[in-house]
């Protein structure tokens, strides 16, 4: 059996090694360049702005694969009366796929070579990157993707260039192209590459307006030519160290670092209210409750008893379908810690948050490393409920959280590949992410099982003894007692405290800003865990107070109801907050959607309920009961 897996897993390798045998071999961000040395300009992807997950590979429209010859450079460069600069230069072909990380990929990175000739240092007023004709299939391409908005993406030394394919004048915004209408192509980039101390730590692509070719006509051949230019200059304040901070000034980028303090500040106040209101309201009912129940004689104990004191014999009556619940508490454990260990890695460096992929591809190596925690505390919950089928119970927290993920990626990239979109997952890190499942996470799964079911303790410690016949639950109550009341605002408080927050984290995600403020996310990720502790547990008096010992499943759903809102945001964010658009767009972002919120029902649900059964456990243990 082992020597299978070590086959199989010498094979994925072999496969990997053999596919990206023919790639190039990347630069090493940081590299301290000599003078004339060459810089690499790598292309990656284009798409839709608006629609950040619709990428195509940069080549897909007719851009240039080969620099010119010095030949028809001089010729072009006669007719644009400049003076050519002699240097030396490498020649480079395009459209050669880059080696990339595991990350890179499952982003939808599709790196490749350009023809770019440029050397360090070396400023150049003007050069003829290649003539190019372009046919009436080139120009429908070319006008398809200007009338989408779509822009262009390129890397120096990891640093990430935009630029837009083209431009539109006099059209409709409803109707598009109307008479008199024109399209522009922009065939000039100028590139402004910063350095210090021999390193490149800025850059940044502009369009020269004046140079743009009009592709209006899309029934004749047009001779176009393409050209660049390169600016240097020096950057004595930014260090190699901190060249993502140039990025704040971006127009892709959020300029609003006060904006997420007052978010944060907000949230912190909202809870503090709450916290205190429910902690002082818990407290005060208790000890009227404690001073009830222990001033009653024994005579007059069982015709006294009343609320929450009533059901002390169903209230430890474990719930239905034991498998599912006790595989939902350990998954949304392992995804909790999972968490917190991937934002405290994130802000102290070790992940780093402005390499491309690398916040993925963590999460995903993360949840493999913690399942031990999944099947151990599944486990120990499942044989303290004096169940017997713990196998059932391994196989199902493993698959509880990968299943949907599976499915739903099996649908995307189906969706993806269908469009011929660079957002499908390669063979490669398809059998990277297979791998990983199943040679670290299912296995370490079984072993937390394993160590669970051996030596965790057995004894539930429940302070009342559970009677044989489960008690009537009474079924008149108000109407802000009933379930539905109870989850809606279990779900809506917690949601409340981060949904500020919540916006630039969608913003990032499901656009073209970088996000790198993990400690003030830190902070709203345990705020927002301890107020869905908080309202769980509130929730849970009232529910055992209108003497209802079903408490189990109910404060699970309670706790992760907050899931539940954040998808409902979704759908606000989409049609009123982003401009996308698009089966594909689509099928991403609803689809990641539900993934990403059923795992904060996992979590948020675990964590409400492991603070409900303390507190469950807590007041029972406090008052005398028969």
């Amino acid at each position: 059996m082992v020597y299978n897996r070590l086959l199989l897993l010498l094979s994925l390798v072999c496969f990997s090694t053999f596919t990206d045998g023919a790639k190039v071999r990347r630069v090493r961000a940081g590299k301290k360049y000599k003078e004339h040395e060459p810089v690499h300009i790598v292309v990656n992807k284009v798409g839709p702005f608006n629609n950040p997950t619709e990428t195509y590979r940069y080549y897909s429209l007719p851009f240039c694969h080969e620099h010119s010859t010095e030949e028809e450079e001089v010729e072009a460069a006669e007719v644009e009366n400049v003076e050519l600069v002699a240097q030396e230069s490498e020649k480079r072909l395009g459209k050669l796929s880059h080696k990339q990380r595991f990350g890179e990929s499952m982003v939808g990175d599709r790196r490749e070579t350009s023809p770019y000739e440029i050397s360090f240092e070396d400023s150049v007023e003007w050069r003829l990157l290649c003539k190019k004709l372009l046919t009436p299939g080139d120009l429908k391409k070319l006008k398809d993707a200007i009338h989408n908005n779509y822009f262009f993406e390129m890397f120096v030394e990891d640093l990430p260039m935009w630029g837009y394919v083209g431009d539109t004048a006099d059209e409709d915004i409803l109707v598009g192209e109307v008479e008199g209408s024109k399209v522009y192509l922009f065939t000039h980039l100028h590139f402004f590459l910063g350095h210090n101390n021999n390193q490149i730590v800025s850059a940044k692509v502009t369009t020269d307006l004046d140079r743009r070719v009009d592709i209006t006509k899309e029934d004749v051949n047009h001779h176009v030519q393409f050209s660049y230019s390169v600016e240097w200059f020096e950057e004595p304040n930014l260090t190699w160290k901190n060249r993502m901070t140039r990025y704040a000034q971006s127009r892709f980028l959020p300029n609003s670092f006060e904006i997420h303090w007052l978010s944060i500040i907000n949230s912190i106040v909202l809870v503090l209210l709450l916290t205190a209101f429910l902690t002082i309201i818990l407290l005060r009912v208790l000890k009227n409750d404690f001073s009830r129940y222990m001033e009653l004689d024994d005579d007059v104990m069982d015709e006294e008893e009343s609320g929450w004191k009533l059901i002390h014999g169903d209230v430890f009556r474990f719930p239905t379908n034991p498998v599912l619940f006790c595989a939902a508490v350990g998954v949304g454990s392992q995804l909790m810690l999972t968490t917190f260990f991937h934002l405290c890695l994130a802000l102290t460096g070790i992940i780093s948050t402005t390499r491309r992929g690398s916040i993925l591809a963590g999460c995903v190596v993360l949840y493999c490393l913690t399942s031990f925690i999944g099947g151990y505390t599944a486990v120990r919950l499942f044989r303290q409920m004096k169940q017997t089928n713990w196998v059932q119970c391994i196989v199902t927290t493993a698959l509880l959280f990968p299943a949907p993920c599976t499915f739903v990626f099996l649908w995307v990239n189906s969706i993806a590949l269908a469009h011929g979109s660079t957002s499908a997952l390669p063979v490669t890190a398809i059998l990277t992410v297979t791998a990983l499942f199943i040679f670290i996470a299912f296995p370490l799964t079984v072993f937390g099982g394993i160590v669970a079911k051996n030596y965790a303790s057995p004894d539930f410690g429940a302070p009342t003894r559970t009677s044989k016949v489960p008690r009537e639950i009474p079924t008149e109550f108000p109407w802000y007692r009933s379930r539905p009341f109870q989850v809606i605002i279990a779900g809506f408080l917690p949601f409340s405290a981060i949904y500020i927050e919540l916006h630039y984290i969608f913003a990032s995600m499901w656009g073209h800003q970088i996000y790198t403020l993990f400690g003030i996310l830190l902070l709203a990720f345990l705020l927002l865990v301890i107020v869905t502790s908080f309202i769980t547990v509130a929730l849970l008096y009232f529910q055992l107070a209108r003497e209802d010992h079903r408490w189990w499943w109910a404060a699970y759903v309670n706790g992760g109801m907050t899931g539940v809102f954040i998808y409902a945001y979704s759908f606000y964010y989409y049609f009123h907050r982003s401009g996308m658009s698009g089966v594909l767009q689509s099928s991403f972002y609803f689809g990641y959607m539900l993934i990403m919120s059923f795992g904060f029902f996992l979590m948020l649900g675990s964590a409400g309920f492991q603070f409900s059964l303390i507190f469950v456990k807590y007041i029972y243990s406090r008052v005398k009961c028969d």
